[in-house]
């Protein structure tokens, strides 16, 4: 008889291989430039499974409409992915099927079914990290930022050009988002509603700060550059005392992160040590009863821990 640990590993590597030709498939799709675009007259010849997953993404993109679903345009810019809202929602259809059937066939189906099940919410939490930690990067960058814009302005430029010569030098996600400013308002789009777009997008009093700086200076004129300079220390100050305050946290933070990976951790452990061992809670109906308790308590206890250790300032 085999050891278990050699099916484990080939169920490993057929997962993975069958992962590999998923993204080789979608590959294309993910935000490159048709064929016909690039070679003008060169005719695309497409293999069969090129074709079947072309129909997939548009029969979803139908589907779905101009909202995009759970993963809109707006969700997945300000997370950082430059994908199409069907594109996404097709490789989390397809990632959901390959983690269910790989957990069906270590565990049992109902398990891999729950598993399955749950990948496109952990998709959505994933986004959620991605989106925050772009916002933490745009406001480690905006001290610099502001510091490029006050440059800009006191060697004559003007704001908007300011901003462009900003957006060429900064790193992203700021870049990104100052680009946008500027190609909105060349489209006709009013600057303090493109300013304040932002803010909203990266979550930023500070920038909101900005934004209004900017808008009374159109007003009512006078020296921004003065005005910005003001306003970057008083961001500064801001920022040493959020780093002191993450300071004061992080042990919180660590000790709900251990909290939240002990039951799994203890859960997988256990699956691998004693596989028939966690069979009760997936095939009679009290322990299918108290894996749904359970499962609600560890989402109103991260919950309600999240909230403890996250302190708004």
């Amino acid at each position: 008889m085999e050891s278990p640990m050699v099916f484990i590993v080939a169920i490993a590597l057929c997962l993975s291989a069958m992962i590999l030709v998923v993204f080789v498939v979608f590959k294309p799709q993910f935000g490159s430039i048709p064929l016909e675009r690039r070679r003008p007259g060169v005719r695309n010849d497409r293999s069969a499974v090129s074709r079947v997953s072309q129909s997939t993404v548009s029969a979803v993109e139908n589907i779905i409409g101009e909202s995009g679903g759970l993963y809109n345009r707006e969700v997945l810019y300000n997370a950082g992915v430059k994908m199409a809202p069907a594109d996404f929602t097709v490789g989390v259809a397809v990632a959901s099927i390959l983690v269910g059937a790989f957990a069906a066939l270590l565990t049992n189906p109902w398990l891999g079914l729950l598993i399955a099940t749950a990948t496109p919410f952990l998709a959505k939490v994933v986004l959620t990290i991605r989106r925050d930690k772009r916002r933490t990067k745009f406001e480690a960058q905006l001290t610099d930022t502001i510091q490029m814009l006050i440059g800009g302005l006191r060697v004559g430029h003007s704001v908007m050009r300011s901003v462009e010569a900003a957006a060429q030098e900064a790193d992203a996600p700021t870049s990104e988002e100052l680009l946008r400013i500027v190609n909105e308002t060349r489209i006709g789009k009013d600057p303090r509603l493109a300013f304040e777009d932002v803010a909203d997008r990266m979550n930023s009093e500070d920038f909101r700060w900005i934004s209004q700086a900017i808008q009374i200076n159109r007003e009512v004129g006078g020296d921004l550059a003065e005005v910005l300079d003001q306003v970057a220390g008083t961001i500064r100050e801001r920022s040493e005392i959020k780093g002191q305050i993450r300071s004061l946290s992080a042990e919180g933070k660590m000790s709900a992160y251990v909290l939240m990976a002990l039951p799994i951790g203890v859960a997988v452990i256990l699956a691998f040590i004693n596989p028939g061992y966690l069979d009760v809670f997936v095939e009679k109906p009290l322990g299918i009863a108290m894996l749904v308790g359970g499962l609600l308590m560890f989402v109103v206890g991260g919950f309600w821990m999240s909230r403890t250790v996250k302190i708004k300032f």
